[in-house]
């Protein structure tokens, strides 16, 4: 099968009367209800349910072996390797199955804020529900043609078809295929459907940095004086609720590009977790699920249709998506100047690291390329319970390229704009998880707002003997106590061993990356 060939069943498949371009929202909503898809609840959002898959499927994602990206991509067990011959058979029997759905749903729009950069995409779509949150998390074209001058890349997702690992080369019933080369997704065997979102950025943090832009898991928001800030961190850190910020503007929550003339939004919306939501704790994002918007797997009251965002009978993964301008305080176009602050997120399931450090250059490095943080229950398939894990650059599961490739391209920002750098632990205090609980919200968002309104540039800090962190002695709004780990603690003797514990993984994570000796000496842990 030749490129021709796939092409031609795409068109084919496009030009069917079972096809619905690019509806507008209250008419996705209509469709939705009509296929009994989801029910609208007491706010006017849809809520929906994704089957048996309530997370990502890392394990069953793809890569497309082809001759002009082979020797670009960093394989292993994060991008695996699949066959074109696996691949064009499967688009094959992908393109007859969604021909025979008796509608299908297509949306066109685009990845990239910044128009220099933009991408084309379009999404075809077996599931109404899931073209709605295509349509919110996607920039939507708003007047613009979407006939495209450049070809689109195209997912298609069927989540009602299952693959057969013995006949379709698969490793289950679902699978995730990306083909740079045919610039198409394969989405199958999953309802889930931030797997939709997730592909894009993997195609993104290929595209981008070929480009001289750094691609980068983290939120963005920026001050009324003009001050970017970057959240980086993975899923359940808090880079959507620390950025999502009443005193400050919203750029985007999840996905960015930092190009030599600034920062710009991937995405047209915002996929936030919403486990244990509420209009006190996180008003933005809770005023922000509305009619047009998606709950995803959050237990509704089928007679008040009222959520309860506490209930994990479906999973603790619950999300909600909605448009960026749903939030209230945003940036139109979503892009801004060069960031003069980043915030580094981890959820320490050990509770040993300190709330909040002022990071050197060399720790910066360090801890970007070990990405430490906690898998959160449901976040992925099998995930039932916090587990320490290093995700190199904050979003290894994302990432094509080389580790270094990213990791060199922040570390030249940094120092060509002077970017303060801060290590936030949002995980635990006074024990690990089980033990200790989670720090305090309103304790996080004080220690953020000090370190990007300068409140930290110059006060007294301690030096943790194993670390080498530079924490701060005091905050505005936090307990001094909170600052230092060890006085949290009932058992000192237990925080010292399990510091060195970790300090012992970060180690032994670290011995992955070649050419790093100045960056481990001076930025890794002293012990």
């Amino acid at each position: 099968m030749n490129s021709v060939d796939l092409t031609a069943d795409l068109q084919t498949l496009l030009t069917g009367q079972n096809v619905h371009f690019n509806l507008p929202v209250p008419h996705l909503v209509e469709k939705i209800l009509k296929r009994q898809e989801g029910v609208l609840t007491s706010s006017g959002a849809i809520q929906a349910t994704t089957g048996t898959y309530t997370g990502r499927s890392p394990k069953d994602k793809f890569i497309v072996e082809e001759d002009s990206t082979k020797e670009k991509i960093d394989w292993g067990a994060v991008n695996q390797p699949i066959s074109k011959d696996v691949f064009e058979k499967l688009y094959t029997k992908v393109v007859n199955y969604l021909k025979e759905r008796d509608e299908l749903y297509v949306f066109n729009g685009f990845a990239g804020a910044d128009v220099k950069y933009q991408l084309p995409i379009t999404v075809v779509n077996e599931f109404a529900w899931h073209n709605l949150f295509a349509r919110q998390l996607f920039i939507r074209p708003e007047g613009q043609q979407t006939k495209m001058s450049e070809q689109p890349f195209t997912i298609l997702s069927a989540p009602n078809f299952k693959a057969d690992p013995l006949l379709d080369g698969t490793r289950s019933e679902t699978f995730i295929i990306i083909s740079f080369e045919k610039r198409t997704i394969l989405i199958g065997g999953t309802e889930y459907a931030g797997e939709m979102k997730k592909s894009i950025f993997s195609i993104m943090n290929y595209l981008l940095p070929q480009q001289n832009v750094l691609s980068m898991h983290c939120s963005a928001n920026i001050g009324e004086e003009g001050g970017t800030a970057l959240f980086f961190g993975l899923s359940g850190t808090g880079k959507t609720t620390l950025s999502a910020d009443a005193n400050r503007k919203l750029i985007g929550d999840d996905e960015h590009g930092w190009s030599n003339t600034g920062i710009f939004n991937i995405e047209g919306g915002c996929y936030a977790k919403c486990i244990h939501l509420s209009e006190e704790k996180e008003p933005q994002i809770y005023r922000a699920i509305r009619f047009g918007s998606v709950l995803e797997n959050v237990v509704i009251d089928r007679e008040t249709g009222e959520p309860d965002y506490s209930d994990t009978f479906y999973t603790e993964n619950t999300r909600a998506a909605y448009p960026i301008d749903a939030i209230e305080n945003i940036v139109k176009p979503s892009i801004a100047a060069h960031p003069q602050t980043i915030v580094f997120l981890t959820a320490d399931a050990f509770g040993v690291l300190p709330p909040i450090s002022k990071l050197t250059k060399e720790q910066a490095m360090y801890h970007f390329l070990s990405g430490y943080t906690s898998k959160l229950a449901g976040t992925e398939r099998g995930i039932t319970t916090p587990e320490a894990t290093f995700s190199t650059c904050f979003g290894s599961p994302f990432l094509p390229l080389p580790a270094n490739v990213y990791a060199e391209m922040l570390g030249k920002k940094i120092d060509e704009h002077s970017v303060s750098v801060f290590l936030v632990n949002t995980g635990w205090t006074g024990g690990g998880y089980g033990v200790g609980e989670r720090i305090s919200l309103a304790h996080t968002r004080a220690m953020v707002r000090a370190a990007i309104e300068g409140d930290l540039d110059n006060t007294e800090m301690r030096t943790d003997r194993i670390f080498g962190l530079h924490s701060p002695i005091h905050v505005p709004g936090v307990p001094d106590q909170v600052l230092e780990p060890a006085k949290t603690w009932v058992d000192e003797k237990a925080y010292q061993e399990k510091t060195i514990q970790l300090a012992n993984e970060f180690k032994i994570n670290f011995k992955k990356f070649s050419n790093t000796e100045t960056i481990e000496k001076f930025g890794g842990p002293l012990v």
